[in-house]
């Protein structure tokens, strides 16, 4: 089983950047894809970015193409979501989890957790 810790959030103003980490426990960790999805108050969850476990493979959404870039280390059981440029639409709860190869649907993944809030204001 696999047990994710997220971290690096906070608040930034507009144009900023924030890098968060999310790190996993558990044997599996490197034969997993892990991806990030946000969820603001009010909305649906929506898929961010993801990884293959080789780091060869990125997925990401369309609005955060060029500015958020997301890679790994599984020596360190970490995977990395560098956030530049950002708007205050990125505002949310930030969750990592895990899944067997990338993808942009939340029912593909499991083992979430428990997320990092990222505020974008002035």
């Amino acid at each position: 089983q696999l047990q994710f810790v997220e971290s690096g959030g906070g608040l930034v103003q507009p144009g900023g950047s924030l890098r968060l980490s999310c790190v996993a426990s558990g044997r599996t960790f490197t034969r997993s894809a892990t991806g990030w999805f946000r969820q603001a108050p009010g909305k649906e969850r929506e898929f961010v970015a993801a990884i293959s476990w080789s780091g060869v493979t990125t997925l990401y959404r369309d609005s955060v193409k060029g500015r958020f870039t997301i890679s790994r280390d599984n020596a360190k059981n970490t995977v990395y979501l560098q956030m530049n440029s950002l708007k205050p639409e990125d505002t949310a709860v930030y969750h990592c989890a895990s899944a067997a190869v990338p993808s942009t649907a939340a029912d593909s993944y499991t083992y979430w957790g428990q997320g990092t809030q990222v505020t974008v204001s002035s």
